[in-house]
């Protein structure tokens, strides 16, 4: 792997209550999804450091959440948000990010769809720390650092965000 840290988040918070209807699927973030992405704003660089490049997938006629989470990180940090690739071209993004050296040693942020993204983690060659994104689970951040110079493979934390009333602590 080329990159130094890569964050890997869902997408903020969507219309509806997904515990209790799992078909609502509105194309835009619901006002707790947009408060999520304000908050990653400021979040992301502070916790993290600020990112060198930014990806999400490309719009659909299904959902445009990732790219709505990350846009208030995109104009805080002057970063365009890389968002060619569909939900289920996360190989092709993983070949991207593996393969082309531009992303040496930077530090990248995805913000993804949950099914998809245990996917994603194991086309960049790790392990995810669980088989499924939970439908309900928003507030979770997965983390790969490459600062190890030994040769073992590099582990994905599961990390809180701890942004909002109501997110896991743990």
């Amino acid at each position: 792997m080329n990159f130094k840290k890569l964050l890997i988040i869902r997408h903020g918070e969507k219309p509806g209550d997904p515990a209790v209807d799992a078909s609502t699927d509105g194309i835009n973030l619901s006002t707790k999804g947009y408060e999520r992405a304000g908050a990653l704003a400021p979040y992301v660089p502070a916790t993290f450091g600020a990112p060198d490049f930014l990806f999400a997938t490309k719009a659909s006629n299904h959902s445009n959440r990732p790219v709505e989470t990350i846009t208030p990180l995109s104009t805080q940090t002057h970063l365009d948000i890389h968002s060619e690739f569909e939900d289920n071209q996360y190989a092709n993004l993983a070949e991207k990010l593996t393969s082309d050296e531009k992303y040496a040693g930077k530090q990248l942020l995805i913000c993804w769809h949950h099914g998809t993204i245990p996917a994603l983690v194991t086309a960049l060659g790790y392990t995810p720390p669980v088989a499924h994104w939970p439908s309900d689970s928003f507030d979770r951040v997965w983390v790969i650092e490459n600062t190890n110079v030994t040769g073992a493979a590099a582990q994905v934390q599961n990390l809180p965000q701890q942004l909002l009333f109501g997110d896991a602590s743990d």
